[in-house]
């Protein structure tokens, strides 16, 4: 692992290996987002105004980087978050990273529209196994993926309400990726230069949407190219969807993809235990603006926890979202660019240079545990 940290001491080290070892079609699959991908852009942007005023005279300190959310103590103060078809990246995505998320001891979110079953992770599955539901239209489907995903064991359930429609992820589109995968011509010139995948992907198969498999017909599956089966079964949820889940679901129960203050009292009236403050990092919507500037509103709108995505990429970046109310950080992309540059070893590679950047960070602002950070500062026009 030294060796790693003298090789690949920050994300960016990571995410370049990551891109010289994966086709362009799968790259631009994880790495694209709508649009002109300017809310991908601002993400950044404003996570980079974002400063603190270093302090002195604290002699030597020990920090401590652990998070309490929802009755558990984390060792760590952040997360995985789910990501559809994660198998595409790298082949057996969810089974490494379940299982580096369950020796790190933090949670692991699997995503509906996962290349695994619930099923197939459950044998990998630590103690915070977090379901992300993209809400199926059909009553009983919904009755069937909440109970395959509780005997699994899964805990906490994840509403996706910020995905109404496909986006249009007009990247992807000019890759040649469509849905399900499928190796054209074009596709296959690009795999041969990326022997690595290649054998990995040969040995697994081209991954599909397997826990969908049980709902879905051969017929009628003709999609845009940036959509996927997943959408012949799902809804756009509403306010009696959510109720509805928080009757069947006996975990608790979060609300991905919340942007407005005056959606936080409805929320919490029904029954959601935290919010995840998210944008889907520029995925869906290329007119939103950063997370990270809408937490503070949030953060003084309601007392339930906060979860925040969209941009992180450091232990820094991860300091300055605790300050500004988030009680726990989620990463995305950021855990399969490990696991396509590093291979198994990449995930806990990643935790380590997080955790060593968020104490080396601490350290300047005086700060030994998260609840002691400093005010902010603007570095706008610095």
């Amino acid at each position: 692992m030294a060796d790693l940290h003298a090789r690949y001491p920050a994300f960016s080290d990571i995410r370049s290996r990551a891109r010289a070892r994966l086709p362009r079609f799968v790259w631009d699959y994880l790495d694209s987002a709508t649009g002109t991908e300017s809310t991908l852009t601002r993400n950044r942007a404003s996570f980079d105004r974002i400063g603190f005023l270093p302090s002195i005279l604290h002699g030597e300190m020990e920090f401590d980087i652990g998070r309490d959310f929802l009755g558990h103590r984390f060792p760590l103060p952040f997360g995985m978050a789910p990501i559809g078809m994660v198998g595409l990246i790298w082949p057996d995505a969810e089974g490494h990273l379940a299982r580096a998320a369950r020796d790190l001891g933090i949670p692991y979110g699997l995503s509906t529209v996962a290349s695994q079953t619930p099923e197939d992770v459950a044998p990998h599955l630590g103690a915070h196994g977090w379901f992300q539901l993209y809400p199926p239209r059909d009553p009983d489907i919904r009755r069937d993926m909440l109970a395959r995903a509780r005997d699994a064991g899964f805990t906490t359930l994840v509403l996706t309400a910020d995905v109404p429609v496909a986006s249009r992820r007009e990247r992807q589109t000019r890759s040649g990726l469509v849905q399900p995968p499928r190796l054209t011509p074009r596709l296959l010139a690009q795999v041969a230069m990326r022997p690595a995948w290649a054998i990995g992907t040969a040995r697994h198969g081209m991954p599909h949407m397997r826990t969908l498999d049980k709902y879905i017909s051969a017929e009628g599956r003709t999609l845009p190219p940036t959509a996927h089966v997943g959408y012949l079964l799902r809804t756009s949820p509403d306010w009696d969807y959510l109720r509805w889940l928080r009757d069947e679901w006996d975990g608790n129960l979060i609300v991905k993809g919340v942007l407005r203050e005056n959606d936080c009292a409805p929320l919490k009236a029904a029954g959601v235990d935290a919010l995840w403050i998210s944008n889907h990092a520029g995925r869906q919507f290329d007119a939103a603006p950063p997370a990270i500037d809408l937490l503070p509103t949030i953060r003084a709108a309601t007392d339930l926890p906060l979860i925040l995505d969209s941009g992180v990429e450091s232990g820094l970046d991860i300091l300055r979202a605790i300050s500004r109310g988030a009680d726990l950080v989620m990463l995305g992309r950021a855990w399969p660019m490990a696991l396509a540059a590093l291979g198994p070893q990449g995930p806990a590679h990643l935790a380590e240079t997080l955790a060593r950047d968020l104490r080396a960070n601490m350290g300047q602002l005086g700060a030994p545990d998260l609840d002691s950070l400093p005010p902010e500062v603007s570095l706008e026009g610095a």
